[in-house]
């Protein structure tokens, strides 16, 4: 396997690890210990805990190393006022660009969404399967500004949200609000995708805090 490679597969694990909470917020991530349960050299896990930092899912302390990052309430809800706005965006510019090509990639990872709701819930796969649908729609948006932040935002919106894909409700929910920006998408309806997708944010979020304040 090429280094560029291995790399990737190492910074994969370690996202999943965090998506699913068995990394959650605030453990440290040290490098020999994860070399050591992923079996791979100390260099790679090295340049995933860094690129992890520079994308603010982890935080370093000097002399203390580097540790999942802890997203407070406040910063949650920052980051869902500005994400109930920019998904909106992307989907709007999404409909405005998408062709046929990118309407059956959406569809499949809807179809793959619900399919995995007759399975048992497993946090990884199901965050992971959240993730690659607002990442294709970010993509298919054609605005790199836009999906770079985003990529970041959503990442963020997602440490303290392990939780959330474990109850079987909240899985059939996102599943229903992706269906409904996938079908205005598919109706080259622009306004509808905007309101579609900034509306699934604002209902995620609120689902998020609902899940913290009953943990509290």
């Amino acid at each position: 396997m090429s280094g560029e490679l291995l790399g990737d597969t190492v910074h994969t694990a370690l996202l999943a690890r965090i998506l699913d909470g068995r990394l959650g917020p605030g453990t440290s991530l040290s490098v020999p210990a994860l070399a050591a349960e992923l079996g791979v050299s100390r260099s790679p896990v090295r340049d995933s805990v860094q690129r992890l930092v520079a994308e603010g899912i982890a935080v370093s302390t000097p002399h203390a190393g580097a540790r999942v990052a802890t997203v407070t309430a406040e910063d949650l809800s920052e980051v869902f006022r500005v994400r109930e706005v920019l998904d909106g965006l992307a989907a709007a510019e999404a409909t405005e660009r998408v062709d046929r090509e990118g309407l059956t990639r959406l569809a499949e990872l809807v179809d793959a969404e619900e399919a995995a709701l007759a399975e048992t819930p497993e946090p990884a796969r199901d965050a992971g399967l959240d993730l690659e649908f607002h990442a294709a729609m970010r993509e298919l948006s054609g605005n790199a500004t836009l999906a770079d932040t985003l990529r970041r935002l959503e990442v963020r919106a997602h440490l303290s949200g392990a939780g959330l894909w474990a109850e079987q409700r909240h899985r059939e929910l996102a599943v229903d609000e992706h269906r409904r920006i996938l079908a205005a998408v598919e109706a080259g309806d622009v306004a509808a995708a905007r309101l579609a997708a900034s509306a699934h944010v604002a209902a995620i979020g609120v689902r998020l805090r609902r899940a913290q304040l009953t943990l509290a």
